[in-house]
């Protein structure tokens, strides 16, 4: 489920600062939720300067972005990915903090498809078969 969108103008940062940046997104977002890495989808949406306007002004970058998480993530953790994503955005991007936005979208577990099935069966899956898999131990491994 984890998902996290940045809106930056085009053209303004080279290749390998967004890859950079995407890669931190994503090191930060499996910190603070505590998620495989391999979950976790980052992305750029890129816009023409010419269609981006921050307090008016024509071509000012102010990035902003959309972080999605599954609904029954505590309020505290949900600041603390705020936070980090931002630290993320204004390090990467050399950005001043107050120019960044950011919104956290809690979605539904039964609204959310993981290989065309709903989160809280493929979560509710994989918890049976990471039970399933545990062996106990034996008397003499106690």
């Amino acid at each position: 489920m984890p998902i996290v969108t940045v809106h930056l103008l085009d053209g303004r940062h080279p290749p390998e600062r967004l890859a950079g940046m995407l890669a931190a997104l994503t090191e930060r977002y499996a910190a603070v939720l505590g998620s495989p890495v391999g979950r976790i989808r980052a992305a750029v949406v890129p816009h023409a300067p010419e269609h981006w306007a921050t307090g008016g002004e024509i071509g000012l970058e102010a990035p902003w972005f959309t972080a999605l998480v599954l609904a029954d993530r505590p309020a505290d953790q949900r600041a603390r990915l705020l936070a980090a994503l931002t630290d993320v955005l204004v390090a990467q991007l050399d950005c001043e903090r107050s120019l960044v936005r950011g919104q956290i979208v809690p979605v539904d577990a039964a609204d959310w498809g993981i290989g065309g099935v709903p989160a809280a069966a493929a979560r509710r899956a994989e918890i049976d078969a990471r039970a399933g898999s545990r062996v106990e131990p034996t008397r003499e491994g106690r």
